[in-house]
């Protein structure tokens, strides 16, 4: 026989003067358990996956693909007339025009601060051929390019004869995240991305491979490139 259901209720009525905090725990609900967690996947196992998408060439198409897209928007807007002013396109850095494919590698997919700090110093991140193409057909055409990327203000150095080095530095300027910002990246693209638009230019265009390179509005159209290697915010 089940014990009547009004019978906690009366107990806890009775012994709240005597525990006050005893009426509380007896009405609460007990928690639902909670659903046991699905083993992810083997971390080996995903970096022989992207060793694999690398190496297979497929990433190198997936890039061809968007940067293609791009340079026929570029040429398409660019062409005579020219509405809007004086036009602009901008260029995230990392994964987007530079690779830093051999560096990751090299630490097995990992990031240690010092390692990459000295990776950047050393510029020798190889261009991204065809994004490097959208730069090109965008000079080409006149159209001002501007770098902006979250690598830190101290980088600027190495940044700097990286581009020189890969053929990128005809540009307008390179923004680079202030040393002790400590806020997201996207705010800061956004931000800045709006100055050059309050400075006169329109964006026809703005590539980049994070979803943070693109929120935040201020360009006609945004290319998102592939990058199944890491995320930043």
């Amino acid at each position: 026989m089940k014990p009547p259901r009004l019978l906690p209720l009366l107990l806890a009525l009775l012994l709240a003067p005597m525990f006050p905090g005893l009426a509380g725990c007896a009405l609460s609900p007990a928690p639902a358990p909670r659903a046991a967690a699905a083993e992810p996947p083997n971390l080996y196992l995903l970096k022989q996956e992207l060793i694999a998408y690398a190496e297979s060439g497929a990433y190198a198409r997936s890039l061809a693909a968007v940067a293609a897209e791009a340079k026929a928007w570029v040429e398409r807007r660019a062409a005579p007339p020219q509405p809007g002013g004086r036009l602009a396109i901008v260029f995230d850095l990392d994964e987007t025009l530079l690779s830093n494919l051999a560096h990751m590698r090299e630490m097995d997919f990992g990031y240690l601060p010092e390692l990459w700090d000295q990776w950047v110093a050393e510029g020798t991140a190889p261009a991204i051929q065809p994004v490097k193409e959208v730069y090109l057909a965008a000079r080409a055409r006149g159209v001002a390019v501007f770098y902006l990327t979250g690598r830190r203000e101290k980088d600027r150095p190495g940044t700097e004869a990286n581009l020189r080095a890969a053929g990128l530095d005809d540009h307008v300027a390179l923004h680079l995240k202030p040393d002790a910002d400590r806020g997201p990246t996207q705010a800061f693209k956004t931000a800045t991305r709006k100055k050059i638009t309050e400075d006169g230019y329109t964006i026809i265009a703005n590539l980049g491979d994070q979803h943070s390179d693109l929120a935040g509005g201020f360009a006609e159209r945004t290319f998102k490139l592939p990058n199944p290697f890491y995320l930043t915010k």
